[in-house]
């Protein structure tokens, strides 16, 4: 199949195109993807994050400002994430800058997450040494029981980020790796495409 039929002049639509057909064939987390991010001495580390929010202002994700990837992007605000769904064998590729979304809609999608979730995320201090398990539950009871019913505190330094894409890149699998791949770059206020040997 033709995969970029009906949208080539904006890979925002066949992103969303393939985002609802993995929401129905992938088994776990359609929107999982790997975030890569670097020091500002180019060292790189990739992780999986959650995407949480795709639109045609960017790719938003969740994560602690003093975890090593909210450091490194607070440091160097470029990176670039994949999602990749084995199911339909394709990926989309994002490449741009990154700025934090602001406190009001970070405290909106922080609370929309189960109230158990928002105490984790609470008492983790992300990326710093664990002694156990244990703690970790220890301190996640003893704030439950501090807070009772009232709402969970957004923690301090718990952030949403916006990746801005310059590059998006749409991969789809073909026979004997005849390969679908086309590369949208950003230019004024749309999109160049340039289809690339796979």
């Amino acid at each position: 199949m033709e995969p970029f039929d009906g949208g080539a002049s904006n890979p925002w639509h066949v992103f969303a195109h393939w985002m609802a057909e993995a929401e129905q064939s992938e088994p776990n987390d359609p929107n999982a993807a790997a975030l890569a991010t670097a020091t500002p001495d180019g060292t790189p580390s990739v992780r999986m994050v959650l995407v949480k929010g795709v639109n045609e202002r960017g790719v938003r994700f969740f994560t602690n400002e003093d975890s090593q990837k909210g450091t490194e992007l607070l440091l160097n605000p470029r990176a670039a994430l994949v999602l990749h769904w084995k199911s339909l064998r394709r990926q989309v590729r994002f490449q741009g800058d990154v700025s934090l979304l602001s406190r009001e809609e970070t405290d909106e999608y922080f609370h929309s997450r189960g109230r158990r979730s928002q105490i984790a995320a609470a008492v983790s201090l992300q990326s710093r040494p664990l002694a156990s398990r244990e703690q970790m539950e220890r301190e996640a009871a003893e704030l439950a029981g501090r807070l009772g019913d009232a709402p969970v505190p957004l923690p301090e330094r718990w952030s949403g980020f916006l990746l801005v894409p310059r590059v998006i890149e749409l991969w789809a699998d073909g026979p004997d790796r005849m390969h679908d791949r086309v590369q949208f770059r950003r230019s004024g206020e749309g999109w160049l495409g340039q289809r690339l040997y796979p």
